[in-house]
């Protein structure tokens, strides 16, 4: 070993992974080792270890072993394809977990006496931003300042609340309206 080449058990630590993951890797053909040492032990050099942070990049954005197996080899020519059917995955898994997540507060409100579950509701979380001291224009502040810092997690946080479509869009359009031209 060098100083230039990682053990299996040196790689696993720095990218805190199973050996046996490793290994699988080896398996599968996805990260061979460069090389191998007398008593016939794998040895990672620079360009493995820079293969294995690009594995560990994709399964982070949510890819197969296969798919990034198929992008590492085409050397970046499909990455924009793959990433980009990941994306919509993502948005369709998004779009069915929020007509879920209406549906579970239809239920929820249609008869809360069955579950144990506690419900925020609309009525609540204005209830609670008064009791907080919030009038109606820190409430619209609020709304732009969560419309500007994350406007996804706004859109969810509205869904919760059991707010129709139509009101959600009328709150996040005056959100983003008022918020444009204004000093911070």
């Amino acid at each position: 070993m060098t100083t230039n080449t990682w053990t299996i058990g040196q790689l696993a630590r720095r990218f805190t992974l199973a050996r046996g993951t490793l290994l699988y890797y080896d398996r599968i053909g996805l990260l061979t080792p460069s090389g191998r040492t007398n008593g016939n032990y794998r040895l990672y050099n620079a360009t493995d270890l820079e293969r294995l942070s690009k594995i560990r990049h994709y399964r982070a954005a949510g890819l197969s072993l296969e798919a990034i197996q198929q992008l590492l080899r085409q050397e970046g020519e499909g990455l924009r394809g793959v990433l980009a059917q990941r994306l919509f995955a993502i948005n369709q898994e998004i779009q069915h977990f929020h007509e879920q997540q209406a549906l579970i507060l239809k239920l929820l409100q249609a008869d809360p006496l069955t579950l144990d579950a506690p419900v925020v509701t609309k009525a609540l979380w204005v209830e609670m931003l008064r009791a907080a001291g919030l009038d109606e224009a820190g409430m619209q502040r609020w709304h732009r300042e969560f419309e500007q810092q994350a406007p996804e997690a706004h859109q969810a946080f509205l869904v919760s609340l059991g707010i129709d479509a139509g009101e959600i869009a009328a709150i996040r359009g005056w959100s983003r309206e008022r918020g444009q031209g204004e000093a911070a």
